[in-house]
């Protein structure tokens, strides 16, 4: 995630959704009617193997869209990051509270197989990186491999579009950085020149390939080439997923790789069991391998409560490691 001076943005925001209250009683209805706000937050819980401990309410984000009755399409996500946090021993902070500009793009509907996307949207590799909002998704913990291997987000085109057949459908994704990243969070990893393209068959059996090429914003790092695929399947509320990563320098030399897979299994009264193993080598950080277990209660299909146990390698900042416990809304 990028930290942004969004102020203003939220301020926009807050005023569209206000604009859009007042005129709901206009049945001739307008341009305003086709907003629609939403957002979702998260607040975690983790008790390091140590015994140390740290709490925060992890994010508050909020969903703009809007949609006419012509081609055009707009969406935008604005967050707020760790605006409370605590840690044993220091109390209460807002030390590492920001606000990030995730998402703001226009897509423009150019037929029925084709569209074009520019502005700054979530790079297209994998499945969690695309969903990774935490009503969304079953852990609090993210897979290393979907966050210290390419870019998160990137400002630039995208053209996209799905071809159905039967049950299924064929989706291609073709995307382009344009303007690298401003600013950094304090341990992010600044990329630039990335493009790419992500190929997926969706049906009862999800398949997807991904192909970027980027480079890692140090001086003197050559170019990385990266392939991945990633695969999920559901039956009867099992849901089993996975996603694979290698990258290789220029000279095609071993650049770094990582994967994962996850079972969820229903136990009733929508409570799900979660399971995942997970690897991770990146040439400047070494290599890490965890395993997570735990369980989810989806209370409503909007809310969900989640509790796990993270173990596996010594325990660092981007991979702490204990018991975890959160709960996520969508709103």
């Amino acid at each position: 995630m990028r930290a942004l001076s969004c102020y203003g943005v939220l301020s926009v925001v807050v005023a569209l959704s206000l604009c859009k209250s007042a005129a709901a009683d206009d049945t001739a209805g307008g341009f305003l009617d086709g907003f629609k706000l939403g957002g979702y937050s998260s607040a975690y819980l983790n008790v390091h193997p140590g015994g140390k401990s740290e709490a925060s309410l992890e994010e508050l984000s909020f969903l703009l869209r809007w949609e006419g009755e012509g081609r055009w399409r707009f969406f935008a996500e604005l967050e707020q990051e760790k605006p409370v946090s605590w840690k044993s021993g220091q109390g209460m902070t807002n030390d590492g509270a920001k606000i990030d500009l995730e998402r703001f793009y226009f897509d423009y509907n150019i037929s029925e197989q084709y569209n074009l996307r520019a502005g700054r949207f979530l790079t297209p590799a994998g499945r969690w990186n695309l969903i990774h909002a935490a009503p969304l998704v079953w852990t609090t913990t993210r897979p290393l491999a979907t966050s210290r291997l390419f870019p998160q987000s990137i400002n630039g085109v995208m053209l996209y579009g799905a071809k159905p057949f039967d049950n299924r459908a064929f989706e291609y994704t073709f995307f382009m950085e344009a303007l690298e990243d401003q600013h950094l969070d304090g341990d992010e990893i600044q990329y630039r020149d990335s493009h790419g393209a992500r190929f997926a068959f969706t049906g009862k059996l999800n398949l997807g390939l991904t192909l970027m090429e980027f480079t890692e914003d140090i001086p003197g790092t050559p170019q990385f080439r990266m392939a991945g695929a990633d695969f999920m399947v559901k039956h009867n509320d099992w849901e089993f997923s996975g996603e694979g990563y290698q990258r290789y320098y220029s000279n095609n030399r071993d650049g770094g790789s990582g994967a994962y897979v996850q079972a969820v299994a229903p136990l009733g009264n929508r409570w799900f069991a979660v399971g995942r193993l997970e690897n991770f080598k990146r040439p400047a950080e070494g290599s890490a391998e965890r395993w997570v277990v735990g369980a989810a209660w989806r209370m409503q299909p909007n809310r969900v409560l989640k509790l796990e146990y993270v173990g596996g390698d010594e325990e660092r900042a981007d991979a702490p490691k204990g018991f975890f416990t959160s709960f996520a809304i969508l709103f």
